[in-house]
């Protein structure tokens, strides 16, 4: 079987980077964005050996792996998994709905 590859959209990405800029620029330091990209690539590596483990997310293709404050929304087309949010769980899941298309 082939490995499984990330690919980030560029919404996402526009998402992580903002997340990171936020709290870089609250904290004055880059620690918390250091362990948020430690908690992704975490996640991410889970996400190549259990593609399936995230909870489905209703009338659609996109899964949701929760960890924390942050949710990876994402869908898997053959040996690529888009992730196509990076979310942040406090803010109202309409928006979410809404960059998703659903």
């Amino acid at each position: 079987m082939d490995e499984i590859k990330i690919f980030w959209t560029k919404i996402a990405q526009k998402q992580r980077d903002a997340i990171f800029e936020y709290y870089n620029n609250r904290n004055k330091s880059f620690i918390y964005r250091k362990k948020l990209k430690s908690e992704i690539k975490e996640y991410s590596n889970i996400l190549k050996q259990q593609p399936e483990i995230g909870k489905k997310i209703t009338n659609s293709d996109f899964r949701n792996i929760f960890f924390g404050n942050y949710s990876l929304i994402y869908k898997r087309k053959l040996n690529i998994i888009y992730i196509a949010a990076f979310w942040d769980n406090r803010q109202n899941p309409e928006k979410l709905f809404e960059i998703l298309g659903l």
